[in-house]
Parts: structure tokens; sequence; C-alpha cells
């Protein structure tokens, strides 16, 4: 079976992450398999286990806790199109190549422009989501497409 996590970056872009075939831990920490170095992470903070059709995910008492489908968990089965949050970070687990597009959460799509009534002088509000912040850059990314 074949698994990938697929992280939503703030740009609207995409990064996918192969699952190796054991337990694959998410955190901080240098021994982590998958390291994700910001500081509201835990550093072992979750971990995923793969059975025949799904994927377990327990959290590893992590200060701000790990999130399936907008709901925090200690433990769970996560099936393909599922959201999995840790930290400000947004993924989504495929298996198998499904569901073929990836697509963010609605938290993380900006909100449809909302009417106001026009003061002069004042200019449109975005009416959007604010986006999420990731220490100020995406460069932790280049550690994790090494693992």
């Amino acid at each position: 079976m074949d698994m990938n996590l697929v992280l939503f970056k703030n740009d609207g872009s995409q990064a996918a992450f192969p699952l190796p075939d054991g337990v694959t831990v998410l955190g901080r920490s240098h021994d982590c398999e998958l390291r994700i170095p910001l500081k509201v992470v835990s550093r072992k903070h979750c971990q995923l286990s793969p059975n025949k059709e799904s994927l377990k995910i327990q959290d590893l008492d992590s200060r701000i806790g790990t999130f399936l489908n907008g709901k925090r968990i200690n433990a769970a089965a996560v099936k393909a199109g599922d959201y999995i949050r840790v930290g400000p970070l947004t993924f989504m687990l495929q298996i198998d190549g499904e569901p073929k597009e990836a697509v963010p959460p609605e938290a993380l799509k900006p909100a449809p422009k909302k009417p106001q009534t026009p003061k002069v002088g004042a200019e449109e509000a975005s009416g959007s989501f604010p986006e999420l912040e990731l220490d100020g850059s995406d460069s932790f990314l280049a550690e994790l497409d090494d693992l």
C-alpha cells in the first residue's frame, strides 16, 4: 500500500511525503522519521502506524494536541482523504493515489469576500482567514524533503 502525507503550504502549493511501511513518528526531534522543526510541535508529537486499509494515528502526549478532521484525538483510524493537523501544519492522507486531488480543508481556504457598506475614503476589507504562520518561512520543507 502506497501512503503519502500531502502538506498544504501557505502559498497554496503542496508537498507530498511518502510514508514508510513501518511506524512514522512526527515531531521536531532529529530522530523523528518526519521532522517538523517548529517550536510549537512537540519533540515526539504523534505517530502513524499503517494497517491493511488505513492508518492509525496516536498523539504522543503533545503539548498542543493532534487533530484529525478538526477534532483533537488521542488515537484514531485515518482514512484516505482525512486531514491531520500537527501544530500549524495540515496534511491530507493519500492511500494508493486516492483521493486523486488533494484539496485543502475549508479552514485553509480563503473565505469569500463579504459585502460591506463602503465608507467615504475607506478601502474594502480582505474578508479572508489569516494565513498560517510557519515561523516566517517554509525553510523547514528542505529538511523534510531529505527524509
